[in-house]
């Protein structure tokens, strides 16, 4: 059964043509604001030593922590400065081709909720706190804004071409779920990695997951699960390599694809460069509703 709630067929009342809606940021009540502020703090005990610099100095950046859940009015000037883009409030999930659009155009959706104080731990679906927090730093990078934008171009394209599942991920690999080699050893960028207090020491530590070099073909042909720690995480040398990887023509890239089978997610391959190759106990354990 779907965790999600804010998921709607058509824009719904209030939200223009393209999902958007005002943030309305008065409304918040104090819990919103303070569950915010607790989220906040907490990954910030755990963040220095495993995220990478670039995340942390997008925090920095933005001062997203000056009490309760940002203004978006306050941020996005700052944020625009830097790399041309914003961040706007969406209902909920938006369809395909309108969350295309908004990166292409340099706009980030956020969903303007925020999860109840009960659901700290885990929320499967998007809210403002794994949007903003966990997204919104790295578009301070102008080799990560640039990655993003053409992803939504290359969105579009792989809609019209019956690929998206495979573009969908790279994004999960990269976006959400990507490590990379910093100076220190790997950090975590991924958002659905800096945004999480467990799986922030799960994607580094725990001995379970591969961990494997990136590689653009290979990540498009891995399957992955949504409602769980990830069994491979997939490192980058750096943001301008996603880059650089990103703007080539996709086109050949989709022919070769069409013809592969998917991979699985715990396989190893012989071309594969391995950092970790992981026991995959905790998925052998049932995974985070094992006893």
């Amino acid at each position: 059964m779907s965790d999600f709630e804010h998921v709607f067929e058509t824009p719904p009342e209030g939200a223009a043509a393209d999902w958007t809606i005002p943030q309305d940021w008065s409304a918040y009540t104090d819990v919103e604001h303070r569950t915010w502020d607790t989220l906040y703090a907490r990954q910030m005990k755990i963040l220095p030593g495993r995220a990478a610099d670039v995340f942390l100095k997008g925090l920095t950046a933005l001062d997203l922590n000056t009490g309760g859940i940002p203004d978006f009015e306050t941020m996005n000037p700052k944020l625009q400065a830097l790399t041309g883009w914003t961040v706007v409030c969406v209902p909920g999930l938006v369809p395909d081709e309108v969350f295309f659009d908004h990166l292409a155009n340099r706009r980030f959706p956020s969903g303007q909720f925020i999860r109840k104080p009960d659901q700290l731990d885990y929320l499967q679906e998007p809210d403002i706190f794994h949007d903003v927090f966990g997204h919104v730093p790295m578009l301070t990078d102008p080799d990560f804004a640039a990655y993003m934008e053409a992803y939504g171009k290359g969105g579009q394209r792989a809609a019209s071409l019956g690929m998206l599942q495979n573009l969908a991920r790279l994004y999960w690999y990269t976006v959400e779920f990507g490590l990379m080699q910093d100076e220190g050893g790997l950090r975590i960028y991924g958002a659905g990695i800096v945004s999480s207090a467990t799986e922030s020491v799960f994607a580094l530590d725990d001995p379970s997951p591969n961990r494997l070099g990136f590689d653009l073909e290979r990540v498009m042909r891995t399957l992955y699960r949504i409602d769980d720690f990830q069994q491979v995480y997939f490192v980058i040398d750096d943001i301008e390599q996603l880059k650089l990887e990103t703007l080539q023509d996709f086109g050949p890239i989709y022919e070769r694809l069409k013809g592969a089978e998917a991979i699985a997610i715990d396989a190893i391959l012989p071309s594969d460069r391995v950092f970790t190759r992981g026991t995959q106990a905790y998925a052998a354990k049932g995974g985070r509703f094992a006893a």
